[in-house]
């Protein structure tokens, strides 16, 4: 389908995902509008672009000649979405127009669709190679799950080379996509209350997605538990191997600098690269072998781009520094999951060596997803000198009996750990007392959190 000239109202614009897409769309010519129940930072940048957003759902924003997107989290009786059903107008979701955008590039010869994917590190991966290639002026056309903090932006259309996006599993759409490479970071058990029978379900959505296209690339990272198996399930792939050891790429004299690494590439035991990043953790070295290895099985110069890997800084809310007051350094981070939380905490600790105290603010993300990994969140926390657990963020789900903060709080087994309760700036102001000088503080989860940093530095300077 082509979209340009088209009128395409978004339903939900203002999430990170959808306002990618609006964006995108706009630059290559759609007449782009969209509604959201709230302002946000994605609102605003749209707006400044000239994107009409309407605050506030309503029924005669639909007209007849549009085409109409609606976020997962609408429901069926959204005044918009009765009103697209009446004019028999199709509604499709993020991922149909995610797939006819990226179709472009898939059909084409001489171009290369480039899909991140796995249970964690998609966005800082599908952001890594979307800047170092914009740095090193390939001008790429990209959509990530997140804001690149130089360009302060999460989408743009580029040239019609290189189209580099990242691939939700979440909710099984991935299987959509027809990829030249796909990056499978890692797979893990989540979105549980999608993938009913774990990860056999999660497999098979994945064999899906590697199979519509032949001859496709698959980039795996063969040190992960769940890709194995995945590789023994289905080894009938075109896969290209990456990790610490018995790969054909490898990450090897790792040395961790504070919170950066340096370290070489092989290939097939040969020396072909040394990188440095300015990101801490292992888990980046391995963020950064896979985008290294993904562009240059498409053909990129990578060794021309080094530079660009060392002066990336993370993605927003991806370790994103957040504020500094009094000796306190305050991160954000949207890890929600249990290994991604071990994952960030661990590269802290390591990265500062025992000379800061760790303080984890966590606010659980959905009661189903605290509940099917309740014992594994409770091991998460181990590498933090402090725990502080605020109420769960619901999402728009109803509170499961039994399943809270509160009861989570009880349960695990750490040292120093606190439950505090009450609204976002509630939690501020409970906090804030206890912080000390010098204290590393990093908030975690996919909800409000996100606010606490500004808000316990705002309860900082009213004690001044």
């Amino acid at each position: 389908m082509d979209m340009e000239n088209k009128k395409i109202h978004f339903i939900a614009i203002g999430g990170v995902g959808m306002s990618a897409l609006a964006k995108y769309l706009k630059q290559k010519g759609a007449i782009v509008t969209g509604s959201d129940s709230n302002e946000s930072k994605y609102t605003h940048l749209l707006e400044n672009m000239g994107v009409k957003v309407s605050i506030g759902h309503n029924a005669s924003l639909i007209t007849p000649d549009m085409i109409v997107v609606a976020s997962s989290a609408i429901h069926q009786d959204n005044p918009e979405i009765i009103r697209a059903k009446e004019l028999n107008l199709k509604i499709y979701h993020r991922s149909d127009i995610l797939k006819l955008i990226s179709d472009e590039f898939s059909i084409a010869n001489d171009s290369y669709f480039i899909g991140y994917a796995g249970t964690h590190g998609k966005t800082t991966t599908s952001g890594l190679a979307s800047y170092v290639l914009s740095k090193g002026g390939y001008n790429p056309s990209y959509i990530s799950g997140g804001i690149l903090p130089e360009y302060n932006t999460n989408s743009e259309y580029g040239s019609n080379k290189y189209f580099i996006a990242e691939l939700d599993e979440s909710d099984g759409t991935i299987s959509k996509y027809s990829t030249d490479i796909a990056v499978i970071n890692n797979m893990d058990e989540d979105h549980l209350d999608y993938y009913k029978n774990g990860y056999k379900d999660i497999a098979e959505t994945f064999n899906k997605f590697i199979s519509n296209k032949p001859n496709q690339k698959v980039v795996i990272n063969t040190d992960n538990e769940g890709n194995q198996n995945f590789i023994k399930l289905y080894p009938e792939r075109n896969y290209i191997t990456f990790g610490l050891n018995d790969a054909d790429y490898t990450a090897k004299n790792i040395n961790f600098v504070s919170l950066g690494s340096e370290f070489d590439i092989f290939h097939n035991g040969k020396k072909i690269e040394s990188l440095k990043l300015a990101i801490p953790g292992l888990h980046n070295v391995y963020n950064a072998l896979a985008v290294y290895v993904s562009l240059k099985e498409a053909g990129v110069n990578v060794s021309y781009l080094k530079k660009y890997f060392l002066s990336f800084s993370g993605m927003g809310r991806r370790f994103q520094k957040v504020c500094e007051f009094n000796g306190i350094k305050i991160y954000d981070d949207y890890a929600h999951h249990p290994n991604e939380i071990k994952t960030t905490l661990k590269s802290v600790k390591d990265a500062l060596n025992g000379k800061n105290r760790i303080v984890e603010i966590f606010q659980p993300h959905r009661y189903s997803r605290l509940k099917s990994l309740w014992e594994d969140f409770k091991l998460s926390f181990n590498d933090a000198d402090m725990l502080i657990i605020t109420d769960v963020y619901s999402a728009g789900e109803q509170e499961i009996e039994g399943i809270n903060s509160k009861v989570f709080s009880d349960d695990i087994n750490h040292s120093n750990s606190v439950y505090v309760n009450g609204s976002i700036e509630e939690c501020a102001k409970k906090i804030y007392p206890l912080l000390r000088n010098n204290d590393i503080v990093l908030t975690m989860g996919a909800g409000t959190v996100t606010k606490l940093g500004k808000l316990i530095e705002k309860e900082y300077k009213k004690a001044e």
